[in-house]
């Protein structure tokens, strides 16, 4: 049986900036507790209509089991329910994941990147949280089932599997995308740590080794979106930061933070991938200056070429980029570098915001595609060329897309993009970036944007079980998609509740959180961890 709960870690004594805690519409804790209430709502109505099954669909009030039929959402939602201290929510949680069965259905093919950072990052979360037994042990039970998946010359793991057989579908592609193949070091190191298992830190160390030695000289040194299993080499030429692409480079300076800052290959590959992204990837828009990043085409010898797509997915980045700027050590980046990393993620931050702001409904559309003019526009709207001409003459205006703007609708001839995808989807990037941005800057503005889109999710998305996908965010009262995915408990309602929060419950100098949310904490190899795992 389970141990018994214990309440929430006390935050340790480390670095704060000054906070600005000034806002008009302050006390947050207040606030906190209403998106607690949000939660509670949302696992309820999941709890009456859905579990044991994946997900709930919301307006029907029926389940789907879309994620292995474990209960992800479950799992997925278990360490925000011990931040938020539901300790009855989260004991019930507990005997769920007791009695889960991960072999019951074994025809069916499991997607190994959603079971890695939805399943074993949380239940490996929750462990780190609560130290309850249990979970660890279903943890290290889910870890030795998934190994098959890395049986690849490469050591790549594959886009999916046969639980009992361990082997992926007869048709699999020899294939992977970027953000399947490298989204994995953290869970399988720390559970490496944990257990003392060689086996989990050589498949994650693998993966690292692969990409480090990939060659990449052909697309300027970048990451493409897909990539060879068996060769461990890059086979197309388009550079991404949202979809197929995303959580990749996360785990590149995440991977480098949680094993207490010692893996030098994934420091000098994140800081190598970031200043390519910065260099390559982002744009200023033509009417009011926005920032944002864009999907590539690398041709040897020509400089990209943009699709000008701007995803929700990519959202991620100015958090990352903020993260990177504040924690890289002073010899991985130049004054000058680090300076600009700091401007990127304020100025795509913002951006990001304002997909939000722009829209009737006050929530983001899931891409945009910005509007581009004429011979020559890529070049002169790349952000490094448009900062160097900045630099050259500068005075007192801000650098290229860190100017505010007034938000404008569809109809407004200022706003220079597209709606590309209509849904909003309930997802936590731009949150996400909200949050680290506060957390690192100590500015309320951040805070109190946090909040209004926590007012229109409110507004747009909560139904009598639950809340709803927007089909659109161009109207409201917006119409609805019965889908409520776990990772609005497990992503989208903990950065929330972090960002309105007072009390600092999962310090960025002791906790890392995996691209599903997860806070997992910063070890340190120990002597036996080094020896045994060969660890140099």
């Amino acid at each position: 049986m389970h141990e018994q709960y214990q309440k929430p870690l006390k935050p340790p004594k480390s670095w704060k900036p000054t906070y600005d805690n000034h806002s008009p519409i302050g006390d947050w804790d207040t606030k906190a507790e209403r998106v607690k209430q949000a939660f509670r709502h949302a696992y309820h109505a999941y709890e009456k209509f859905a579990s044991p099954a994946d997900e709930l669909l919301p307006l029907t009030g029926r389940k789907i089991d879309n994620f292995n039929g474990w209960g992800v959402t479950v799992v997925d939602s278990l360490d925000t329910m011990y931040l938020m201290g539901l300790q009855d929510e989260f004991n019930t949680g507990l005997t769920f994941v007791e009695r889960m069965n991960f072999t019951a259905n074994d025809t069916i093919y499991i997607p190994f990147f959603e079971t890695n950072i939805r399943y074993l990052g949380g239940l490996l979360s929750a462990y780190a949280l609560s130290q309850d037994s249990i979970l660890l042990e279903r943890a290290e039970e889910l870890g030795h089932l998934l190994l098959p998946a890395f049986n690849t010359t490469s050591g790549f793991p594959v886009y999916s599997m046969n639980i009992k057989t361990g082997l992926p579908p007869k048709k699999e592609r020899n294939q992977g995308s970027l953000a399947e193949i490298a989204t994995c070091q953290m869970e399988y190191k720390y559970l490496a740590h944990l257990t003392g298992k060689k086996e989990f830190y050589d498949v994650a160390q693998k993966v690292t080794a692969s990409l480090y030695n990939a060659k990449t000289d052909w697309v300027g040194g970048m990451f493409p979106t897909q990539w060879d299993l068996k060769y461990g080499s890059p086979v197309n030429d388009v550079v991404s930061i949202g979809s197929l692409a995303d959580s990749a480079y996360e785990y590149l300076l995440k991977q480098w933070l949680l094993t207490g800052k010692s893996e030098k290959e994934s420091l000098e590959m994140y800081v190598r991938q970031a200043n390519l992204i910065i260099e390559n990837l982002l744009y200023l828009s033509p009417t009011r200056g926005l920032l944002y990043v864009s999907d590539v085409l690398i041709s040897k010898n020509r400089p990209p070429s943009p699709s000008h797509r701007f995803e929700h997915l990519s959202c991620f980045l100015p958090g990352l980029l903020a993260l990177g700027a504040h924690t890289l050590p002073p010899a991985a980046l130049s004054d000058k570098q680090r300076e600009r990393h700091w401007w990127a993620a304020e100025g795509l931050a913002y951006s990001c915001w304002m997909m939000y702001a722009d829209q009737e409904t006050g929530l983001g559309p899931e891409e945009v595609l910005f509007n581009f003019e004429g011979p020559g526009w890529h070049e002169r709207n790349r952000w490094v060329n448009a900062l160097r001409m900045w630099e050259e003459d500068s005075g007192d205006v801000p650098p290229p897309g860190l100017t505010e703007v007034q938000p404008v609708r569809m109809e407004d001839p200022k706003q220079d993009y597209w709606v590309n995808k209509l849904p909003h989807l309930l997802r936590p990037e731009t949150i996400e970036s909200m949050y680290i941005m506060w957390r690192l800057t100590g500015n309320a503005k951040w805070r109190e944007r946090g909040w209004k889109v926590f007012e229109a999710l409110e507004k747009e998305a909560k139904v009598g079980n639950g809340y709803a996908v927007l089909a659109s965010v161009l109207k409201s009262p917006a119409k609805l998609q019965d889908s409520m995915p776990s990772y609005f408990l497990a992503e989208t309602l903990k950065y929330l509740y972090l960002l309105f929060t007072d009390k600092d419950i999962v310090p960025l100098d002791r906790f890392v959180l995996n691209t599903e949310a997860h806070p997992l904490p910063v070890f340190n190899w120990t002597m036996w961890d080094k020896k045994n795992f060969k660890i140099l």
